[in-house]
């Protein structure tokens, strides 16, 4: 309890996708501070090498560490993959949360269903996902789906231009009517979710893994007596490695958009 409950949480993200978990995380833990860190100037992490991945990561924690980070969340399925293991090993005294493609609640949905998972190619590379396949794939069909330059396409905002519909509906629009349920195993895609339901047809269920990283640090709050105890609304800040007022505005305007 204390000082170190009332120190922040770091947020970070390849770029604006992280959004979509902070907003979980608010709405979990509405009365802690939380200050988000897009890197944005080196987005997407999905289409860069697993060394520059972690190494990115590792810059980015240590900065946060350096301001008085309480905890920090991975709002990437990348980063988790590629530095999770890494960073808990060399700061074993910090709660350190990831997130990873929601195929578990999927696959407790749709125990026979079609399932598809749509992510980046490192994410759907990295063995993490393998295991999570194995884990839970179970009597499930599993469709990894790589979506090279969605994350890009979707940092760049203006969400509801056509040529981003065209690239979701060329990503996925095949597998329109065969699908049970998405799995959206990148943070950038819950901003895109609509155009996913258009391209698929009506009846399929989308899953991400924002809420689930939200009770995750929850508990791991919990556990290490570091909740907030003030009774204010806790403030959220962002940053960006690309930073200009109109990237700033842009992260402003993907907090507060509907989903």
């Amino acid at each position: 309890m204390g000082e170190r409950s009332d120190g922040f949480v770091g947020v970070f993200d390849s770029g604006l996708g992280g959004i979509s978990v902070l907003r979980s995380l608010v709405a979990e833990l509405p009365h802690e501070d939380f200050r988000y860190f897009g890197d944005s100037a080196n987005a997407p992490y999905g289409e860069k090498a697993e060394a520059q991945v972690l190494e990115l990561s590792q810059g980015i924690a240590e900065r946060f560490l350096a301001d008085g980070a309480k905890a920090i969340v991975i709002a990437c399925n990348t980063a988790t993959s590629a530095a999770a293991a890494t960073l808990r090993a060399a700061h074993p005294d910090v709660p350190i949360v990831g997130i990873e493609p929601a195929l578990k609640p999927a696959a407790r949905a749709f125990p026979r269903g079609r399932i598809l998972v749509m992510a980046t190619e490192m994410t759907l590379h990295l063995d993490k996902y393998h295991e999570l396949a194995r884990a839970w794939g179970g009597e499930c069909e599993v469709v990894p789906v790589p979506c090279p330059g969605l994350a890009a396409r979707i940092e760049r905002g203006d969400l509801d231009a056509p040529d981003l519909a065209e690239m979701v509906a060329g990503l996925v629009g095949g597998y329109a009517g065969s699908i049970d349920a998405v799995v959206l195993g990148c943070t950038h895609y819950p901003f895109v979710r609509a155009q996913i339901a258009r391209a698929l047809g009506p009846g399929v269920a989308f899953f991400d893994g924002g809420a689930g990283t939200a009770r995750q640090l929850r508990a791991r709050l919990t556990d290490e007596g570091l909740l907030s105890e003030r009774d204010r609304s806790g403030r959220v800040s962002f940053a960006s490695s690309l930073d200009t007022p109109h990237e700033l505005a842009l992260y402003q305007s993907f907090f507060s958009m509907p989903l």
